[in-house]
């Protein structure tokens, strides 16, 4: 009995069971559905091998799909929810549409156009072109269609892995053979990048796609413009790119800056960090996310910030006031208008002098630059001071026009005004009067009031047509810049000013570069690029009359004109190849040039009885170069890589400095950088990544005759070229944490000096060109840097949403390398035998110490 009501009950607890599965298995089969569409270009044509990426908005989880020849694709067995889509294919922007909703047993189907794209529109997303999950976590790394060397950088990156007070040449220091110097700190300082032989003036920054730079040299500030708190990502192309690259100096390669991208949900953020050598920064955020009736057409991102610091070095006092506004409006998905306006003003205690000498440094300590008790000293701190307002604002409109046809045009305007007091030692006795007071050869003899002033507007304007056959662009790029410059000899004390300036110009330059150039689409793996850019550029100066330092008194006219014209063509050619959709191969030949700086008319213009005026009868021909390149790009399930190796013959050039911080205009002939580059990103396990990148070059001036001499410097290295670098870094990325550590090694390399007269019975002298300045000179030795980060962050899905912890330490083990040496002493012109010797007097580039900062921010999102 007792068996058979055993064995009853076990039947019945089976049978229900069965039913309850039986009646379960219908329920979580309708807890799925599929996502689907097609993939078209401009004209309505399919787009074959496609790469796909969707993304649960819910709970992050991404599926990754590869669309067919036909430009279709299909995703099953996705959990119901909303998602956002995202599509790319070689030569188009990447397009997403966001609130895609999926219910349960349905098929959900989307079509998407993809438009004409280029690397300064948003970082390529490549993970899901091999279901990389290494690229996925990586925070920079080569891009699949890469036609030259490329690294990009993720908002990830910095957000994360950068001090909050960082600049743009921080968030690059840990791409490959970059490096860059500021001995007061992170972000505390005018920082000057350098990579693969290029120092800054060879090479261009844009930003979303606007060059940018100094008009009497192609020199940029990075205290000046674009703060982290303005970047959303950086597409770093080490080439001259193909022939729709504009600027004026795109041959050394191109730091393409990126505004953030506009979220599309509502957050506000406040925060604040204090720091290392009393650094204090605040921010304020505003995402408005997509408002404004029920198609909710317009997205406004705002950020306003305050930040100072005592620096690093003493009383090297540094104050940032910025704010940026983007705004954002969608007549439709193929008409977008945008608009960005951003403000800084900047003041510091920098003086015109970088670094302390090898006697201060022994004396004070490696952290010495300027003092507060002796008034009659050069480095008193009050006598040096900057202040530097800029602005930057631009209006974009991008529009699908029909049959193909796409047009992209971008008007902007910007503008700096670098107004800059600093002391120097008079040649006798003290800063003190009656001896600042008193005019030496008719000119002040104890301080400078310096201005470098310009405004410029310009536009470019690109035209696309898609065809079955391939991507046809044409466009120009056209600049108007109005620049005024002096140097006033200045009593520091009074800050009274001579009655006639050191040199004191105004100039008007314009420049053009029109260009054509077709992306043939060979096969569905191989592609061919092909351009010409014309370059035209016109220089008008006025330079008034002075001490007679530069032009003269021109024998009492107020001042004197001088006119210049350049031109260059500059063909492309390059090819990319995918020899599997997760490996590309890539080609490039490319060109570049640069005109030659203002400072070519800085000559004595004033006639005598026994001498007319000087006159610059040839110009000079403008820098340019000849660039060569070879690489691939690799991803891997757990293992990305990318390598490329690179020749480039720069002609003309003008060298380097001794104080890497300033710019020398003296022509050095051509010079040939060549090397490998190389990068890695593996993905260990439950979101910890080791990330690497290695090069090795050499970088070396190669003509023997300079202005019909021999030339002294031929086969020596150009000034700050390391001959290799290294970094390393681990992460941890999961919802809440973001840990990182990262190292940059900086190999040997070399600055420049100055060779000595030599006597009149040696039987030798200088080239009547390149005059004293001496390259390899003084050897630097290794030094690297190891940096640290801590972040926790409340994410979406939160009222407290972008809510934020984050701790930084930079120089964790507190290195003191010198960087950079400006020597006191003189090379002789027969370096047989010659060595460099250490001087008291030489003057330091210095790392700064370790520091520390902490961040606290408040995010608030309304519930979704």
């Amino acid at each position: 009995m007792l068996r058979h009501s055993l064995l009853d009950r076990t039947r019945a607890a089976f049978a229900v069971a069965l039913v309850a599965v039986s009646l379960g298995l219908p329920a979580i089969a309708q807890q799925t559905g599929t996502l689907s569409g097609t993939l078209k270009d401009a004209i309505g044509a399919s787009i074959p091998n496609a790469t796909i990426v969707l993304r649960n908005e819910e709970t992050k989880v991404v599926r990754n799909v590869r669309g067919d020849a036909e430009g279709h694709f299909n995703a099953s067995g996705l959990p119901a929810g909303t998602y956002t889509v995202e599509a790319s294919a070689p030569g188009f922007a990447l397009t997403t549409r966001q609130g895609v909703q999926l219910t349960a047993s349905n098929t959900q189907d989307v079509t998407l156009t993809l438009k004409v794209g280029g690397a300064n529109e948003q970082i390529t997303v490549d993970a899901a072109n091999a279901n990389s999950i290494a690229a996925a976590y990586a925070v920079m790394d080569g891009v699949l269609d890469a036609r030259s060397a490329r690294t990009e950088v993720n908002s990830t990156y910095i957000q994360n892995y950068v001090a909050p007070t960082a600049d743009y040449t921080e968030v690059l220091q840990n791409a490959p053979g970059t490096y860059s110097l500021n001995a007061n700190g992170v972000g505390l300082g005018d920082a000057k990048m350098f990579f693969r032989g290029f120092s800054d003036g060879n090479y261009d920054i844009t930003f979303d796609g606007i060059p940018w730079n100094d008009t009497n040299s192609p020199s940029h500030h990075s205290w000046a413009f674009f703060p982290s708190q303005f970047l959303g990502g950086v597409d770093f192309d080490r080439s001259p790119g193909s022939a729709s690259t504009v600027g004026p100096t795109p041959f050394g390669g191109s730091i393409n800056l990126l505004s953030k991208e506009m979220p599309d949900v509502q957050n506000i953020r406040g925060g604040i960090s204090y720091g290392s050598f009393n650094t204090k920064l605040i921010d304020v955020n505003y995402d408005s996310g997509n408002f404004g009736g029920a198609s909710k057409r317009n997205n406004v991102f705002i950020d306003v910030h305050h930040m100072d610091s005592d620096g690093y070095q003493t009383f090297n006092y540094q104050t940032r006031n910025a704010g940026a506004l983007k705004y954002q409006f969608k007549f439709s998905e193929n008409k977008i208008l945008t608009g960005f306006a951003s403000v800084l003003w900047l003041d510091s205690n920098t003086p015109n002098i970088k670094g302390p000498t090898r006697a201060q440094v022994a004396q004070y300590g490696d952290n010495y630059l300027l003092q507060n008790t002796d008034p009659t000293q050069a480095n008193y701190y009050k006598y040096n001071f900057y202040h530097v307002p800029t602005d930057f604002e631009y209006v974009g409109y991008k529009q699908q026009l029909g049959h193909g046809w796409s047009l992209d045009t971008k008007p902007y305007t910007y503008s700096y005004n670098n107004k800059q007091n600093y002391a120097a030692t008079p040649k006798k006795g003290t800063i003190s009067d009656p001896n600042c007071a008193t005019p030496v050869s008719g000119a002040l003899p104890c301080g400078t009031d310096k201005l470098n002033s310009y405004r410029k507007y310009g536009e470019i304007t690109s035209l696309s047509q898609v065809s079955r056959f391939g991507i046809f662009r044409v466009g120009m790029w056209y600049e108007w810049a109005a620049t005024d410059r002096f140097q006033i000899p200045q009593d520091p004390i009074t800050q009274a000013d001579s009655p006639l300036p050191n040199f004191h110009e105004k100039f008007w330059t314009n420049s053009y570069q029109p260009y054509a150039e077709y992306e043939y689409h060979a096969t569905n793996k191989l592609t061919l690029t092909g351009g010409l850019k014309f370059a035209h550029y016109t220089m008008d100066l006025k330079q008034y009359a002075d001490n007679g330092s530069t032009v003269g008194s021109l024998n009492g006219a107020p001042y004197v004109r001088n006119n210049a014209s350049y031109n260059s063509v500059l063909p492309s050619v390059d090819a990319n190849y995918r020899i599997r959709p997760n490996w590309s191969v890539y080609g490039q030949f490319a060109t570049g040039s640069v005109i030659p700086p203002s400072s070519v008319f800085d000559i004595n213009q004033t006639s005598t009885s026994s001498s007319p005026a000087a006159v610059l009868k040839t110009l000079p021909d403008p820098s340019y170069a000849k660039s060569y390149q070879t690489g691939s790009v690799l991803k891997l399930h757990r293992l990305t890589m990318s390598a490329d190796v690179y020749y480039v013959r720069f002609g003309n050039a003008y060298s380097a400095p001794s104080d890497p911080n300033f710019v020398n205009y003296t022509s050095q002939g051509d010079s040939v950088t060549k090397g490998f580059e190389g990068e890695t990103n593996v993905y260990l396990t439950k979101g910890l990544s080791f990330f690497a990148n290695g090069t090795a070059g050499t970088a070396k001036y190669v003509s023997q005759t300079v202005g019909g001499a021999s030339n002294p410097n031929y086969n020596l290295w150009v000034a700050s070229t390391p001959s290799d670098t290294e970094s390393l870094g681990m992460t941890f990325q999961d919802k809440y944490l973001n840990l990182g550590i990262f190292n940059k090694r900086i190999g040997s390399m070399w600055n420049d000096g100055k060779y000595a007269t030599p006597s009149a019975s040696s039987g030798q002298s200088l080239n009547p060109v390149l005059g004293t300045n001496a390259n390899q000179a003084v050897p630097i030795d290794p030094f690297n840097v190891t940096n640290m980060y801590v972040n926790f962050t409340m994410r979406r899905g939160s009222i407290f949403d972008q809510t934020k912890i984050r701790f930084s330490v930079n120089n964790l083990f507190d290195q003191h390398n010198i960087t950079s040496v400006n020597p006191s002493g003189s090379v002789p012109l027969n370096r047989i035998g010659y060595a460099f010797t250490p001087a008291s007097g030489d003057t330091l580039g210095l790392l700064p110490g370790r520091s520390f900062m902490v961040s606290f921010t408040i995010g608030l999102s309304p519930r979704q």
